[in-house]
């Protein structure tokens, strides 16, 4: 059984949320704020946390950051907020996916169950042998890390499989319904913002000026692709 934190300060979208994610079997551990949330993580250790963005105190950003700082724990966010600014600073403080207000259980259940799944996946040694030099970067996949000249790189494992997407098809464009399909293993339950977020996150990470892109860049119109140098 998977143990779910759920981070939400209304209590009835708590209880009917808990009620529907115990009937497909997780084990629920609830918060009602932000810093409760944070003592019940470290605490429980959860498979998967959902945290609302508008918490009282400590913010569900701030929730998420200090999560991410630790742990690859997979965070879906789960918000009544749909702006697209809004939903991008939650992807990019470290959140794997989110759901908007009003949530309907079986979609969330279908996320969390995607998100679980890709963790058993990247659990099992990857296939590849060696090292895969990609500019300054080294993909170790028997070891499932990342060095950006020969310092470890701390990626999630959404930025990991994603990287290693691209790795994967040097120098053709990928667009982001492929990437939704083939990272988040999504087929229709996803949106482009999901991409978007996490290709800016990596392109922290992996590139010497992330504003000028020479690994990972955007084929407009189109998708994004990694240069085969």
């Amino acid at each position: 059984m998977h143990t779910v934190l759920f981070i939400e300060d209304d209590d009835a979208i708590r209880l009917a949320l808990r009620l529907a994610l115990e009937d497909e079997g997780y084990d629920v551990v609830e918060a009602a704020d932000g810093a409760a949330g944070l003592v019940a993580f470290g605490a429980r250790q959860p498979d998967i946390v959902l945290v609302d963005l508008g918490l009282p105190g400590v913010s569900g950003l701030e929730v998420c950051r200090a999560m991410r700082s630790t742990s690859s724990v997979p965070i879906i966010i789960v918000t009544a907020q749909t702006a697209t600014a809004d939903l991008v600073a939650g992807l990019e403080a470290g959140a794997d996916d989110y759901v908007t207000k009003p949530v309907v259980p079986r979609e969330l259940a279908a996320r969390m169950s995607a998100l679980l799944r890709r963790v058993q996946l990247s659990g099992v040694a990857d296939a590849t042998d060696g090292v895969q030099k990609i500019g300054p970067l080294e993909v170790r996949r028997d070891q499932q890390l990342v060095l950006k000249d020969g310092v470890e790189l701390s990626l999630t494992k959404t930025e990991y499989r994603l990287l290693c997407e691209f790795a994967d098809h040097p120098g053709a464009v990928l667009s982001r319904d492929q990437l939704l399909e083939r990272v988040w293993g999504y087929d229709y339950l996803g949106d482009s913002r999901l991409v978007d977020a996490h290709v800016r996150r990596l392109r922290v990470k992996v590139e010497a000026v992330p504003d000028d892109p020479q690994l990972i860049v955007t084929a407009r119109g189109l998708g994004y692709r990694l240069l085969d140098r």
